[in-house]
């Protein structure tokens, strides 16, 4: 992309009144979407080397402990009939998800993690953490209002993450170094569009600053 294209874009946005900062709540959640195997490791078809990623979720995850922030995990998994059928028709489209089957190493959660007994699974069948899940839901219930989207991809299940989360009234922050896709194009135009329209794409170091915040109010 040419200087003078992303500049013409950005200006665009500007005047159609896209882009103004969300509003940053005082119970947040953070929400960790398919950090599984299968798509943090590159060894398996649907994955990529997202090590960078998991290590930055990690650190993120570790600043929202003192507060009690809460951590939700996703991963995707089907059943082998589910898989093989014609039911879910995502998977006519995106046939290499196929292979997340149950009790696979696919579905696993990255062994990097910081997960405790204490934190959420929430298993999907699509790209969204929230659509056909109990999520919204049980972030009502904990009495959250902001949420910090995690996890791979950029393109695909964050995003989708990230617009479901706005639909379903909570404030989105995404950690750019917490995200991660198989190609920087997509990866890129994702995260500036859910700047431009559906929450603050913001650093780690902010990310962080902002848990740690929430824990000396706490304390």
């Amino acid at each position: 992309m040419s200087a003078d294209y992303g500049d013409t874009t950005e200006r665009t946005y500007e005047r159609a009144g896209f882009g103004a900062p969300v509003r940053r709540g005082s119970r947040p959640a953070i929400v960790v979407v398919d950090l599984t195997r299968g798509f943090t490791e590159e060894a398996f078809p649907s994955g990529a080397d997202l090590t960078e990623v998991v290590g930055a979720t990690g650190e993120l995850i570790a600043a929202g402990r003192p507060a009690g922030v809460p951590v939700v995990f996703t991963a995707i998994s089907y059943t082998k009939a589910e898989s093989e059928g014609d039911s879910i028709t995502w998977l006519q489209k995106a046939q290499g998800m196929r292979a997340l089957l149950d009790s696979s190493d696919e579905v696993a959660l990255d062994p990097r993690l910081p997960c405790t007994d204490e934190d959420l699974l929430i298993v999907k069948k699509g790209a969204s953490a929230f659509f056909g899940t109990t999520l919204a839901a049980q972030l009502t219930a904990l009495g959250c209002d902001t949420v910090l989207v995690c996890g791979a991809t950029t393109s695909g299940c964050v995003r989708a993450t990230a617009v479901d989360a706005v639909q379903s009234g909570f404030s989105v922050l995404v950690p750019r170094e917490c995200v991660g896709d198989r190609a920087a194009g997509p990866h890129d135009a994702n995260l500036f569009d859910i700047q431009a329209k559906y929450g603050d794409v913001i650093g780690l170091k902010e990310a962080v600053g902002y848990l740690t915040e929430l824990t000396g109010r706490a304390s």
